[in-house]
């Protein structure tokens, strides 16, 4: 998975901003009205919990996570993603800005 630019898209100009800003991102919708969002996670390890299934695509530097229910870390980078259940969470450890694409549903 390597995504460079999404075209014709509606971006929410208001960043959301969590984790006392060690997280900001940016939602997009498609034309389709599929929805994604573009960020950046700061260093620090941070716990997401999720509504719908989504993909962590990578767009640049490097993370470790944890999916709820595993005690094993595993590692992801440029152009690598993982997956995440929906109602569920996950922990994401990172130790330079993480670049990403978050993919909904």
């Amino acid at each position: 998975m390597s995504t460079t630019e999404f075209r014709g898209v509606t971006v929410a100009t208001q960043a959301s901003v969590y984790f006392e800003g060690r997280c900001i991102s940016h939602g997009i919708t498609l034309a389709d009205g599929t929805r994604k969002s573009v960020g950046v996670i700061l260093p620090g390890t941070l716990t997401f919990k999720t509504g719908t299934p989504e993909i962590m695509e990578c767009v640049a530097g490097r993370c470790e996570y944890q999916l709820l229910g595993n005690t094993e870390w595993k590692s992801s980078g440029p152009g690598e993603a993982f997956s995440v259940p929906g109602d569920s969470s996950f922990q994401i450890r990172v130790t330079e800005p993480y670049h990403y694409i978050c993919h909904f549903g």
